[in-house]
């Protein structure tokens, strides 16, 4: 709640500011009398002694008054849009709206809805050189758009006729203090995954802690190579690895928790919403995603990946042509994306070597040894059951190779066992069965 109210104290006096200008801004260019010569006589509220995530954002971008303006218009419909109300007045002279005031209607709310051409207006007026300025400064690789904090419509080309709207993610955190995620469905087929469980939870052998470890530390630290350092000259920014291994190996669980010990949010793509049996369909869906994604410090999760990052055929007819087309298409976007992308598979070869190429890590998840086994055993039951005197872990770990999911389906059985006797007690019989039922999943005997 404090955040909260830390937010709307700091953008309500954000907000007042925006009024005074837009009032000396009219009243200047109607040629009315004015106290004031220039919009910046009104300078932005003091941000120093105020800790809020506004004030944070203005820090970290080090935005100045014309940033600062920019991002409080697009704030504006969503706290306080009657402000706007001031630029639906009509030039009398002409019965019509006044088309420098930019703006763009809604057919399910009335009100006005600024455009760049709003900003540019109350930045320059008729001034030539302001508006020139600012058509050159205010374009799709300007930071505010680059970091997500604004929103553009990808389909239309970039301009003063632009829609000027915070993102969703931005305003929830402006807000709130809580950034708002994408919601899962057609125009954004991915949904978040996160777990219980830490870094220290991971059990896997030596070689893929390192190769994991690598991964988490550019997460941690690309920042400082890239920009502090001015290597993004050299390096991309983005990430790609592949996990292959087989089923209830961590995949999953390694993806979870590079996202938990980065503080990153994971989406797991669903494919069936993505891959489509019409041309370029597929493409589309994936450019939504990508686009959606870019800059947001997201990790894309593409589990039983060689459905989409397959093989590619010979090409014997316009299908396989439209195919080979769709995997040229995430190359390319899987290579520009500046985030993490991890890929993950049961078999490694199933991969097309065109993106094999251009992973960073390739990550294998082998089934756990006896080591490795022995701890996911004492992981699962330690402080939950007590365990029958017959039952040896080290054993266990010795007898049957199973894989840590494959493992936790054995402790599913026995607390149900345990739970239908009302006792927390897990007895070896129920062990036993718990991997029967395992080992008979896959055509294999005790």
């Amino acid at each position: 709640m404090e955040i909260i109210q830390q937010s709307a104290h700091t953008i309500y006096h954000e907000v007042m500011w925006f009024e005074r200008v837009v009032d000396t801004a009219l009243t200047l260019y109607f040629k009315n009398e004015s106290e004031f010569d220039s919009i910046y006589a009104h300078q932005p509220p003091e941000i120093v002694t105020v800790d809020s995530p506004y004030t944070q954002l203005i820090r970290e971008y080090e935005l100045g008054f014309e940033e600062r303006l920019i991002l409080i218009l697009a704030l504006i419909p969503h706290v306080k849009p009657q402000c706007l109300d001031v630029f639906l007045i009509k030039n009398q002279n002409l019965d019509c709206e006044f088309s420098e005031f930019g703006g763009v209607k809604s057919t399910v709310k009335s009100g006005f809805f600024p455009t760049l051409e709003t900003a540019c207006f109350i930045l320059g007026g008729y001034d030539f050189n302001a508006r020139f300025t600012f058509l050159s400064v205010i374009k799709k690789e300007h930071l505010m758009y680059k970091m997500g904090i604004l929103d553009y419509d990808a389909e239309q080309d970039f301009g003063l006729h632009q829609p000027l709207k915070i993102s969703n993610e931005y305003l929830g955190l402006l807000t709130t203090g809580k950034k708002y995620l994408p919601q899962f469905g057609a125009k954004f087929p991915a949904k978040e995954i996160s777990t219980k469980l830490n870094w220290e939870d991971l059990i896997v052998d030596q070689n893929v802690m390192e190769d994991l470890t690598e991964v988490k530390d550019w997460l941690l630290y690309s920042d400082l190579i890239l920009n502090e350092w001015e290597l993004d000259n050299k390096l991309k920014p983005g990430y790609r690895v592949l996990f292959y291994g087989p089923p209830g190996t961590g995949k999953t669980m390694a993806a979870s928790l590079l996202g938990k010990a980065t503080n990153r949010p994971v989406f797991r793509v669903d494919l069936s919403l993505v891959v489509s049996k019409y041309i370029g369909e597929t493409e589309k869906n994936l450019g939504q995603l990508f686009d959606e994604a870019e800059h947001k410090d997201w990790i894309l999760f593409f589990d039983e990946a060689d459905a989409l990052f397959g093989k590619r055929t010979s090409t014997k007819g316009a299908n396989d042509r439209y195919a080979n087309q769709e995997v040229a298409y995430l190359l390319q976007r899987i290579e520009d994306f500046s985030g993490l992308v991890v890929l993950a598979t049961n078999i490694q070869t199933n991969i097309d070597e065109a993106f094999s190429r251009r992973f960073q890590s390739m990550i294998h998840f082998p089934k756990p040894g006896k080591k490795e086994r022995k701890l996911l055993w004492e992981r699962l039951f330690k402080d939950t059951f007590e365990l029958e005197s017959a039952i040896n872990l080290e054993t266990l770990s010795d007898d049957y190779e199973l894989s840590g999911g494959e493992m936790i389906n054995v402790l599913r059985y026995c607390a149900l066992e345990a739970a239908k006797r009302n006792k927390k007690i897990i007895e070896l019989n129920d062990i036993i069965i718990g991997v029967r039922r395992e080992y008979n999943k896959s055509n294999k005997t005790i």
